[in-house]
């Protein structure tokens, strides 16, 4: 069994925003921790909220490839974003987009004052599923 999206008809649909509701699927759970726009030593990349979005992504694909998943094996992810507005929902939206395209994880973004390091304005971890 792979792992299914449902969005009740009672509930929005929330793809425009860049989830799903429930994500069922069997198997391991592998824990994806908070991930954002770093360099190879740590450092963030920009001081641009688009490019850390995308050296983020960058950086959770590396990490799933690590353990021999792929975003297809996302059933999670928690989004973090310093200064939350429409602006940068659209750059997050195109990101999640792009990577899943209308068969998206469950998702909660939380708007924070402030991440782990100076400069992070954004910061992603996940749930995947192997053997699904």
């Amino acid at each position: 069994m792979t792992r299914s999206i449902t969005n009740p008809a009672g509930l929005h649909d929330p793809t425009g925003f860049g989830y799903s509701h429930i994500v069922s699927a069997p198997g391991e759970q592998v824990f994806i921790a908070g991930q954002y726009g770093s360099d190879g030593n740590g450092h963030v990349v920009s001081e641009d909220f688009g490019d850390q979005v995308e050296q983020a992504f960058a950086n959770l694909r590396t990490a799933l490839a690590a353990v021999g998943l792929g975003p297809a094996d996302v059933v999670r992810l928690g989004t973090y974003i310093v200064g939350h507005d429409q602006q940068k929902l659209e750059i997050l939206l195109k990101h999640l987009h792009a990577t899943w395209g209308t068969e998206l994880p469950a998702q909660t973004l939380i708007g924070v004052a402030s991440l782990a390091l100076p400069g992070m304005l954004f910061e992603i971890d996940a749930v995947a599923v192997r053997g699904h």
